[in-house]
């Protein structure tokens, strides 16, 4: 696929306790809220997990990336199901490689914004 400036992309995930367990046990970031089940029996997904979807798109079209910012709105918990989108900003080819930047919202089912944020990198042709 060949991207240009105003293509949006996006991507949707719902998240389960397991993919809490299993980033838990990666990352290590093992705060009480992300561990041990509220009244609901729901966790709280780390930030960085639910950063995973931007990234996600960025990994689908082989970003290298260089620069990342992130702005955790609300928290996202278990069986939230998140929809990213992901706003073309900047792609410009350079010779062997094209610049790409990006900027990015997610919401959940209720639409109501989660994370936003940017990421810049580079694209080897």
């Amino acid at each position: 696929m060949s991207l240009k400036v105003g293509d949006i992309i996006t991507f949707e995930r719902t998240f389960t306790i397991e993919d809490v367990e299993l980033f838990t046990k990666v990352s290590g970031d093992q705060g009480s809220h992300h561990v041990m089940p509220d009244e609901k029996g729901r966790l709280v997904i780390q930030g960085l997990l639910t950063a995973t979807l931007p990234t996600k798109i960025g990994g689908d079209h082989s970003v290298l990336a260089r620069k990342m910012t992130f702005e955790f709105l609300r928290p996202v918990i278990t069986n939230d199901t998140i929809h990213c989108e992901v706003k073309i900003e900047q792609f410009e080819e350079q010779g062997e490689r094209t610049l790409i930047a990006a900027s990015f919202i997610c919401r959940n089912q209720n639409e109501k914004e989660v994370l936003k944020g940017d990421f810049s990198g580079i694209i080897k042709n």
